[in-house]
């Protein structure tokens, strides 16, 4: 009961910040890794605030959350009017600081060598798409709970560090999820690539839902089944 809660919580905090995905994770190195080439990935609805200060993990989850929040509040009339308004809000300000390609091949795992560039390609911008839906539909829980931030550590020489924050639930236990993010090796800008929501990796979590049904019918099916399920519209549920 409680990982399927933290797991929930993390989502609603905003799973894919993607979702998801450290360099060393894979079996393989870099060398090794499949590339994807800019043909291959779909940046057009990318929405990137160049004042937001990528070269420090701690602000730019900080600032990032803020935003993300406070467009929540001050568009919930539209948002009950129109549900699907969340979807926006998720890819405006929350995606372009989620390494979503890079959690796509987590996601793929070891099967990822069976895999084709074009499958890859293919399979990319879908579950792009599918954890903007996943998050927009959790944030319809969203009632404006607080967020503290743990203070910042020094980061120098480091490339992933984990943010650690904390949900402040009214008459109920307090949430602590950390964000993990990565510092890109060329722009040296950081991104997101998992949470932990009370020791739940939702990286990990994502990986055992799909990563079987990527084994036994290929990536190509879960590509379909996530467009399908993307494409679903956002709903307030009573």
């Amino acid at each position: 009961m409680k990982k399927t809660k933290s797991v929930k919580v993390a989502l609603y905090l905003g799973y894919v910040f993607s979702s998801i995905v450290a360099h060393n994770a894979f079996a393989f190195n870099a060398a090794q890794e499949p590339s994807l080439s800019g043909s291959d990935i779909d940046q057009s609805s990318g929405f990137h605030r160049s004042d937001v200060n990528q070269k420090d993990p701690y602000a730019m989850i900080k600032e990032v959350a803020g935003r993300t929040f406070k467009r929540f509040a001050n568009e919930q009339q539209a948002i009950r009017v129109d549900p699907n308004i969340l979807k926006t809000i998720v890819r405006e300000e929350l995606m372009p600081y989620i390494n979503y390609q890079y959690s796509a091949f987590k996601v793929i795992g070891q099967q990822l060598k069976n895999t084709t560039d074009e499958e890859r390609k293919e399979f990319v911008p879908v579950f792009r798409e599918y954890l903007v839906t996943s998050y927009a539909q959790v944030f319809t829980l969203y009632d404006k709970q607080p967020v503290e931030f743990a203070p910042a550590e020094d980061f120098t020489d480091r490339k992933i560090v984990a943010v650690d924050t904390r949900v402040i639930m009214t008459g109920r236990d307090n949430i602590d999820v950390s964000f993990k993010v990565r510092k890109d090796r060329q722009t040296e800008e950081w991104k997101a690539f998992d949470m932990i929501a009370e020791g739940v990796s939702l990286l990990d979590s994502k990986q055992a839902e799909l990563g079987g049904v990527i084994r036994q019918k290929g990536l190509p099916y879960v590509t379909e089944l996530l467009k399908k399920q993307s494409d679903r519209d956002i709903v307030f549920k009573d």
